[in-house]
């Protein structure tokens, strides 16, 4: 188990390479990856009731900047995970490393799922499993990655250095989405076989493509009225015995592991007619669902209590709570024309009419189409209005 997360974090390009350390609690302690992290993770989950600790250096210093960039201490996110799964993020200054740094570390875990801690990077655990410890590292580095870009668009670069390494993160580093060389079965699909074989394969290319981290996003497929759904809290990229066939009229209890976003595809179904809907976290997209120019506006919770439908391009940006809030009501009736959404912090919707092919390439279009604009506004920005996120 040890390998597996950590050839997910290499393959998620999420760590530097050889700068990972992996603890896990069996009948003995098991450890393994670079020495120093390796003996820090296990030295912090001597310290805590837990199964399983992640200690790494992110493969991007967008999560250091934002430390040295805190005045309180903690990060906080606006994006929709950090509000309701990681709440906040904790930091560990150097001084306080000094002197016990596992101890100082697992005093902020015992309350948080991660925390970045400075000259060593984000450490994250896993109450019950291995695979906690690495979604909740994912959680922390996508939390990160898309508070940094907001902040850089708002404040501009204000540390030595950052400025450099944001150029090579946008020259070097970044790869746009693509669907190329990806085979789609065209549609529409009929045999539960067929079906899910296709959302299988479909889920690794979501993941694949940098279009979701962690555990994040879910994927379905309607024939007649039977929903095969992703599970909740399922991997994209394991969905083998995740995918759970729910009838549409609630005559079967197989929708209680289904994805807490159950509710919102099986209203855009009724909605549209579609047979296929993908909903993945591309990073520049859920960064530029929170920017917004409207001047002295009364909302204060922009990310549920905002009705407006803004427009990126030909995309409708629009809030809700996820689940069974106003994700479900507010998604159907924009999506049905464009064939796709973007919801406030927490990702796009995309669907297709046969099969995921649509789908898919709608993600990748919204995801570069959200990249090309993030970096139009930097580029103006020093001379130009300045866009703030919203709260």
């Amino acid at each position: 188990m040890i390998a597996k997360y950590a050839e997910k974090l290499h393959r998620d390009r999420s760590v530097v390479t050889g700068r990972l350390g992996i603890a896990a609690q069996d009948d003995v302690m098991l450890s393994e990856g670079a020495p120093d992290l390796s003996r820090l993770a296990a030295d912090v989950l001597s310290h805590l009731s837990c199964l399983g600790v992640v200690a790494a250096a992110p493969s991007l210093p967008f999560a250091e900047f934002l430390l040295r960039r805190a005045e309180a201490e903690s990060i906080v996110p606006l994006d929709t995970e950090t509000r309701t799964f990681l709440h906040d993020i904790p930091i560990v200054r150097r001084g306080k490393l000094a002197g016990n740094p596992a101890a100082a570390i697992a005093a902020l875990l015992s309350k948080r799922k991660g925390v970045v801690a400075e000259g060593i990077g984000i450490v994250a655990s896993g109450p019950v499993t291995l695979e906690q410890a690495y979604i909740h590292y994912s959680s922390v580095f996508h939390a990160c990655h898309v508070k940094y870009l907001l902040d850089v668009l708002q404040d501009g670069f204000r540390l030595p250095g950052e400025e450099e390494a944001f150029r090579a993160f946008r020259e070097e580093r970044l790869r746009p989405p693509s669907a190329e060389e990806l085979a789609f079965r065209p549609g529409p699909i009929e045999t539960p076989e067929d079906v899910l074989a296709e959302v299988r394969a479909v889920g690794r290319y979501t993941v694949e493509r940098g279009l979701v981290d962690s555990f994040f996003g879910n994927i379905s497929y309607r024939v007649g009225d039977t929903i095969y759904i992703s599970q909740t809290a399922a991997s994209l990229d394991e969905l083998a015995g995740c995918v759970d066939p729910v009838p549409t009229d609630n005559r079967s209890t197989t929708g209680i592991t289904a994805s807490s976003e159950l509710l919102a595809h099986r209203r855009i179904y009724e909605a549209t007619g579609a047979r296929a809907i993908l909903h993945g976290h591309p990073k520049f997209a859920v960064a530029m669902s929170m920017l917004c120019d409207v001047k002295d506006c009364p909302v204060k919770d922009c990310w549920k209590d905002c009705t407006r439908v803004r427009m990126l391009g030909d995309t409708p940006i629009v809030a809700g709570e996820i689940g069974a809030g106003g994700l479900a009501a507010r998604v159907p009736p924009v999506i049905g024309g464009p064939g796709k959404a973007i919801v406030y912090g927490h990702g796009v919707f995309a669907i297709g009419k046969d099969g995921f092919g649509e789908a898919f390439r709608s993600m990748v279009d919204i995801e570069n189409r959200c990249q090309e604009e993030y970096f139009r506004r930097l580029d103006t920005r020093a001379g130009g209005e300045k866009f703030k996120p919203s709260s």
